[in-house]
């Protein structure tokens, strides 16, 4: 989507009416974010370090693009097809729901590479279509050989959120042969659904 606001916005600037200095930023964090993510995806230079700096790429590039939709796209709106060449759905008066998810999901793991453990979302009972489903909170927590494992999920200790079905956690080359001990909630901006199982792996 990136690459086709950053094509579109700049074809269409004029008469949408959308400043150049805006224009000229969009363009300036896209060009970032690829050479942020093509050092994120090479094997010779791919690290943690790497992928965070591509995290942040693509967070200020999603920040100045929603700072565009809002303060130019939204207000006042564009055509239906100005909407759509963006990638953008039509506006829907229906309200969606906002109560509290109801789904549980748990997690499979599988290798990726050295130090980085991919997880796959399942959902175990509920509707994976539920709007409520807004996005996954993962709670984790490594411990090392011969240390206890975690009785609940309630001791686990790190955790970040993800809208997608499949990620990847990428870990310190010290935790090596630890155990990662997750379990994950479906959150609903604050609302929370019930525990998934806790599902432990070896970090590669």
């Amino acid at each position: 989507m990136a690459a086709d606001w950053n094509s579109v916005i700049a074809a269409n600037a004029a008469e949408w009416n959308i400043p150049a200095a805006a224009v000229t930023e969009l363009s300036a964090l896209f060009e970032a974010a690829q050479t942020a993510l093509a050092a994120a995806q090479n094997e010779t230079t791919r690290t943690p370090v790497a992928t965070a700096q591509c995290r942040t790429a693509f967070e200020a590039l999603t920040e100045k693009m929603r700072d565009i939709k809002r303060r130019y796209i939204l207000e006042p709106p564009l055509t239906d097809a100005g909407l759509i060449s963006l990638g953008l759905k039509l506006r829907d008066k229906t309200p969606s729901p906002s109560g509290a998810p109801t789904a549980q999901v748990t997690i499979e793991t599988f290798l990726v590479g050295r130090h980085e453990l991919g997880i796959s979302i399942i959902y175990s009972t509920g509707n994976p279509n539920d709007p409520a489903n807004k996005s996954y909170r993962v709670w984790l927590k490594k411990t090392s050989p011969g240390e206890a494992a975690p009785a609940s999920p309630n001791e686990l200790t790190e955790s970040f959120s993800t809208k997608r079905k499949k990620d990847v956690i990428e870990f310190n080359y010290e935790d090596s042969g630890k155990t990662v001990h997750m379990a994950v909630q479906i959150e609903n901006d604050g609302k929370k659904g019930p525990w998934g199982p806790l599902v432990s792996a070896l970090i590669p």
